[in-house]
């Protein structure tokens, strides 16, 4: 059980550090993609995105 939880906490490291690492590495420290609302998997209204407000079919207006 114990290797369990220490394997587990390895892993979410990992994986927090590279996220770390990504956003120093990015220009301006910022995720590509950040309207999740205009995936068309996700958004089968075709609802304005939340964050910026771009229709579907528009780039994100928040950069």
């Amino acid at each position: 059980m114990v290797e369990i939880i220490l394997i587990s906490i390895i892993i979410l490291s990992i994986c927090v550090a590279g996220i770390a690492i990504k956003i120093l590495v990015k220009k301006n420290g910022e995720f590509s993609g950040t309207c999740a609302s205009n995936n068309p998997f996700l958004n089968k209204e075709n609802e304005p995105c939340s964050y910026c407000g771009a229709a579907p079919n528009e780039v994100c207006k928040s950069e």
